[in-house]
């Protein structure tokens, strides 16, 4: 069997026995086999550089042996327990995660997912304010499940408006596109006041919680103005509403400023959501929250999967790695050189209208036209198509599919940053030359 008919044929496979909702990339998708470090392979053995990192979750890179080997170790000792027993691993790591958090953020609880951390997060809020009303930001993701769906303020990704949740939706501070159309910073953050004439008029009061990424990640990278969450938590502390900050894409020092979203607006917030680049892939998901959120649960719980000790230690290592080899710098440097790169190609294509971002968390905005900034997800598509055709996979995003998200692992180099942007300058001109 030739590879071309190995690959069609495994894509007629999974046609024919996955969800059809499970999308994938390209015309031709691709089997990626193997990972070394800022490196993908796939089927046929071609070298990709990899500016996704599996959706912002290979946080220090394709098969590091440093993380690897602790993960190899604990497969030979004991695989799983259950909650229901003592995990040392478990418990070291939501020591650690008590130690890179505020003070009142006390207690731990592990899930498998950044979707089930969410949901964690709504029950407890709801529970403690006994309000099943939720506040969140319109172009938002929060996760797939069926709670979660409906806390996410994009239609491409809600298949039922039905919810156990009443959600309130807020203008995002999206500068690029300000719902508003006004200009940062004379606008006067009305996308930051925004939040306090909702809860005023739409709720009763009494929401559970305020929920919002840092970043917003599908929402296409969009970053806030600095002195926006201080705002929003201002609001939130006399209406007495806790913020639920969704870190599933923007901690581990993805974003370059610290090792979570939130501490780059400084602010503090009542529980963090984290999953994704944790493990760097192994799935593990989690919320850390204030004893008395913590405590909201009454009922008998627990989580079978949660906090195994194998995904502990993975997550123990990797965020050993990120640290020992500071790779939170390494990001913060790297991604301002990317930035700076991105804006050159801006000036040589018009079809690029904006770059945001922060860190290794960067985002490229298409458009027909810079003047009326209408989405070309057409371009996207043809550039995605380019990009790998030549040996580079980046992500997309956006409410209108018209972004392109780049977050490779934190390892990469500037010269990795070289080898993309030329990459990416050869496709954008494939796609005039069409």
């Amino acid at each position: 069997m030739t590879i071309a008919h190995d690959a069609a044929e495994l894509l007629r496979r999974h046609r024919e026995s996955l969800f059809p909702s499970v999308g994938l990339f390209y015309d031709e998708p691709i089997e990626l086999r193997r990972g070394e470090r800022q490196y993908v392979y796939d089927g046929a053995g071609k070298q990709y550089l990899d500016f996704f990192g599996g959706i912002a979750t290979v946080s220090s890179g394709h098969a590091i042996p440093e993380i690897n080997e602790p993960v190899k170790e604990q497969l030979d000792r004991i695989t799983h327990t259950s909650t229901l027993f003592l995990i040392r691993s478990q418990i070291e790591l939501a020591e650690r995660l008590r130690a890179m958090t505020p003070p009142a953020l006390n207690k731990v609880f592990f899930t498998n997912s950044g979707t089930e951390a969410n949901e964690a997060a709504f029950l407890i809020t709801t529970l403690n304010r006994n309000s099943n009303e939720l506040i969140a930001l319109r172009h938002s993701y929060h996760g797939r499940s069926f709670a979660a769906i409906n806390a996410s303020g994009q239609t491409p990704w809600r298949s039922s408006t039905l919810s156990p949740l009443h959600v309130h939706y807020v203008g995002n501070p999206y500068c690029y596109r300000c719902p508003w159309e006004k200009t940062y910073p004379s606008c006067g953050l009305l996308c930051a006041r925004d939040v306090e004439a909702v809860i005023r008029t739409t709720t009763s009061g009494q929401p559970a919680a305020f929920v919002a990424e840092p970043i917003q990640g599908v929402g296409g990278f969009i970053a806030p103005p600095p002195e926006y969450f201080v705002m929003v938590k201002e609001i939130l502390d006399r209406h007495g509403i806790p913020f639920i900050s969704d870190e599933v894409q923007t901690a581990w020092g993805r974003t370059g400023a610290a090792d979570w979203g939130f501490q780059a607006y400084h602010v503090e917030p009542d529980v963090v959501v984290f999953a994704k680049g944790m493990a760097n892939g192994i799935p593990i998901g989690g919320v850390i929250a204030t004893d008395e959120l913590a405590s909201a649960i009454r009922s008998l719980s627990l989580s079978t999967f949660g906090g195994n000790p194998v995904a502990t230690t993975a997550a123990l290592a990797n965020l050993n790695y990120i640290a020992t080899h500071n790779l939170r710098e390494n990001a913060r440097r790297v991604g301002d050189y990317l930035i700076a790169r991105l804006w050159e190609l801006a000036e040589r294509h018009p079809v690029i209208g904006d770059v945001r971002g922060m860190g290794l968390m960067v985002a490229v905005e298409l458009v027909r036209d810079r003047e009326t900034k209408d989405p070309a997800a057409d371009a996207l598509l043809r550039v995605q198509e380019e990009a790998k055709r030549r040996g580079l996979i980046i992500g997309r995003g956006g409410l209108h599919a018209n972004v392109i998200r780049i977050c490779p692992p934190l390892i990469v180099r500037e010269r990795d940053v070289d080898d993309a942007i030329r990459i990416l300058d050869e496709s954008f001109a494939a796609i005039v030359n069409d």
